[in-house]
């Protein structure tokens, strides 16, 4: 019994783990060419910044149609193409993005 419930911690670690892995290849693949990691200063908002300030389902209604939201976002144009990601990319890539900040804007208390 001990060894099913052992087997289930590790899936679900794993698979979490994956996620953000997966994720990281999504990024690397179509968004690093725009967005860094380290404010070096691209095209698109360094993804640190982006981690801090955007919830994980923001992120992925930018990601899926950022030529409908940039204005909600306070951007006067947008220059992000859409990409043929499919709903796991776009979860694993947000799930990537949004792990890069554990603390988050929102959780500071004024």
């Amino acid at each position: 019994m001990k060894f099913k419930y052992y087997f289930i911690l590790l899936l679900l670690v794993t698979n979490t783990y994956a996620d953000k892995v997966a994720g990281k290849d999504v990024y690397l693949s179509y968004c690093s060419i725009c967005h860094s990691l380290d404010m070096s200063g691209s095209l698109g908002k360094d993804f640190n910044l982006v981690s801090y300030t955007r919830t994980k389902e923001e992120i992925k209604a930018y990601i899926r149609t950022p030529n409908l939201v940039f204005k909600a976002f306070g951007y006067s144009s947008n220059a992000m193409p859409t990409f043929p990601l499919t709903k796991k990319e776009v979860k694993d890539v947000a799930d990537y993005i949004d792990s890069l900040q554990p603390f988050k804007k929102w959780m500071v208390k004024k």
